[in-house]
């Protein structure tokens, strides 16, 4: 199977969590002690989506550990699928959470007349704030594109697809924490224009709505990943090449891939093995080909069947668009 830049590096999703931690720490700091001094609406809206950002890497680093570990009794296919759990948790909890408390900071402040007070505070604040977060975004946009290219696919199109949730999530996160800068920016440049405490609190409601969506994108695509998603047709292809090149393999008539975790799939197919032996033999032989398939370090178990007799023989070439058929069916593999 293809191997990612990432794969290949072996800690960049671990390194782009980290830059993004540092920053957002920093970040919530000053932002904080700048929603203190100036008490507006949309900098104590920022300062809850840094914290909440904060918090969501801890996470995400504890998905990238427990994600690492080795298969065992009680887990076979290994802990792949914990990162979506973890990343699961911190889209629901966290972002959630700065979501929640900015847009009910921001109802609450509707009614405040309070005239503007030290926004060259809050212009600082925001302009460092900017600065770093833009950093982490660079980082992610950085190995987004780098994965991206190998696979063939845009960057945004990678980043809503890719089987890595902490890419996603800090792509996502630092996207929205630069747009939620802008729009706390225009909050209290429009309070301090028109003397209006109004526009600042509907600055931070809009930041809580900000990080809704971005929740609910995150929650969706991990559900999805967790209840057994099938990999883009590129990696089925891939697949199906690996188990054409063992030698004993003569064709492949079913195939099923499902991703167990990042960059890491469970296959199950049904092959016709080359030449006429005797069952017991024929046994020993499907084994032999699942082990040399599961030496690929993509894949975390295959398991080989038969194909029936006269079963339709599939082509890597043959479909451009479709995936693979899941059920009783044969797979129409694609890419």
């Amino acid at each position: 199977m293809p191997r990612s830049r990432q794969d290949r590096g072996g800690g960049g999703s671990l390194l782009t969590v980290l830059v993004a931690l540092g920053a957002n720490v920093l970040v919530a700091i000053a932002k904080s002690i700048a929603a203190l001094l100036t008490g507006s609406a949309s900098m104590v809206a920022e300062s809850a989506h840094s914290w909440a950002d904060s918090g969501n890497e801890v996470f995400l680093l504890i998905a990238e550990r427990r994600s690492r570990k080795q298969p065992d009794d009680l887990h076979p296919l290994g802990y792949g699928r914990d990162t979506y759990v973890w990343s699961l948790f911190a889209a629901v909890g966290l972002f959630t959470v700065g979501a929640v408390l900015s847009i009910q900071h921001g109802i609450a402040e509707l009614t405040a007349d309070e005239p503007a007070e030290d926004s060259l505070i809050a212009y600082i604040v925001l302009g460092v704030a900017f600065l770093l977060e833009g950093t982490s975004f660079l980082r992610s946009v950085h190995q987004a594109r780098q994965e991206a290219s190998d696979q063939d696919q845009e960057v945004l199109e990678h980043v809503l697809r890719t089987s890595d949730p902490t890419v996603r999530a800090v792509f996502f996160e630092d996207a929205a924490a630069l747009i939620g800068l802008v729009i706390a920016a225009a909050g209290i440049a429009t309070h301090q224009i028109t003397g209006s405490a109004v526009y600042d609190a509907i600055g931070s409601i809009a930041i809580g709505v900000l990080l809704g969506v971005v929740a609910v994108v995150l929650i969706q695509v991990n559900r999805q990943f967790l209840i057994g998603q099938v990999p883009p047709p590129r990696t089925v292809r891939a697949v199906l090449r690996l188990l054409l090149a063992e030698p004993e393999v003569e064709s492949v008539s079913y195939l099923h891939v499902e991703f167990v975790g990042p960059s890491r799939v469970f296959l199950v197919a049904a092959v016709d093995l080359v030449g006429d032996q005797v069952e017991h033999e024929t046994a020993a032989r499907l084994v032999a080909v699942a082990r040399a398939v599961e030496r690929d370090e993509h894949v975390v178990e295959a398991v080989l069947t038969l194909s029936e007799p006269g079963a339709r023989k599939l082509q890597v070439e043959e479909a451009q668009s479709a995936g693979n058929e899941i059920g009783g069916r044969s797979a129409a593999v694609a890419r």
